[in-house]
């Protein structure tokens, strides 16, 4: 593995305790240039987790908690009267970052949720006719419970559509809870870690990980994963080319991780539930047949062939 990307992930494990997996999939995200949704429920570590992993990297962090009174101006900014120049002048807002933590964006309005698209899509932000260029890296770190519903908006599949993953952190066990304990004894172990790479470093990763290259036959493979969704009569919504694109990306990261310059079947099955699942819609003969997005997945690996060259 490439030393600033382990010096990352050890940096965020001084926070995080035995949680490697969603560390690394948060970390391969960022490669990629995408967002992350981290769904679980609430005080397993999801803020910690996107908090340490904005002050592993010396840019600009802003937490937005998304409840249902928050505007759309919050985020992406507006524009105000300039008394004494008579002009109207542009007021940034949240979104002008490099790592934007929406907390509980299920709880947000459709109309404010809606905000983040251009957001996460462009990169940019539009307003009185004018555009506005984030800052490089930018990724949307949001939050969610799926088990309490009361109060909270469902995000649109288009929205679910926008996240690179959708990874769940998981309940410790009575050992890593035993360390959690120990090292939140006197303080939060947050405000003890500091930066490790600088933006400058993630935008150069990211530009490694764009040249690992891929064969026809793992392009095919991808391919054949996202049309096995179309074509099940479990699932009434498929994987849709930007799928494809993310699962794309996603390998080229994982593969970049363990040193190598090109993917193998492999990294595609490793990063698949995780950039997929969220993607589809079961249908109700599929809620039966599989249970969760997850499993959906899982089986469908298992049918389609796993190309041997």
């Amino acid at each position: 593995m490439d030393a600033k990307i382990q010096a990352l992930i050890d940096n965020i494990e001084k926070v995080i305790v035995g949680k490697r997996t969603p560390i690394v999939q948060t970390v391969a995200a960022l490669l990629t240039g995408g967002h992350v949704l981290l769904e679980d429920v609430p005080g397993v570590g999801k803020t910690q987790l996107a908090a340490a992993l904005a002050r592993s990297v010396n840019g600009s962090f802003s937490r937005v908690q998304m409840t249902p009174d928050i505007m759309p101006s919050d985020i992406t900014g507006f524009s105000m009267l300039n008394r004494e120049t008579g002009e109207f002048e542009y007021r940034k807002g949240a979104a002008f970052c490099n790592f934007l933590l929406a907390d509980e964006i299920n709880r947000a309005s459709p109309k404010a949720q809606s905000s983040l698209l251009e957001v996460m899509e462009e990169r940019q932000v539009s307003i009185d006719g004018m555009t506005y260029a984030l800052p490089a890296p930018f990724m949307v770190i949001a939050t969610q419970n799926p088990v309490e519903t009361y109060g909270t908006y469902h995000l649109p599949e288009a929205q679910m559509d926008r996240f690179a993953m959708k990874i769940s952190m998981g309940y410790p066990t009575a050992s890593e809870e035993s360390e959690i304990l120990d090292r939140n004894e006197n303080e939060n172990p947050i405000t003890r870690i500091a930066a490790v790479l600088s933006t400058d470093d993630i935008i150069a990763l990211q530009e490694q990980v764009k040249k690992v290259r891929a064969s026809q036959n793992v392009k095919d493979y991808i391919i054949s994963v996202a049309n096995a969704t179309r074509s099940d009569e479990g699932i009434k919504l498929g994987v849709s080319p930007r799928g494809s694109i993310a699962l794309y990306k996603s390998a080229k990261a994982w593969a970049f991780m363990d040193g190598r310059d090109f993917i193998t079947p492999q990294d595609v099955k490793d990063c698949c539930v995780c950039t997929l699942s969220h993607r589809i819609m079961l249908s109700p003969k599929g809620k039966s047949m599989y249970e969760t997005q997850e499993n959906a997945f899982v089986q469908i690996l298992e049918r389609v062939p796993v190309p041997t060259e």
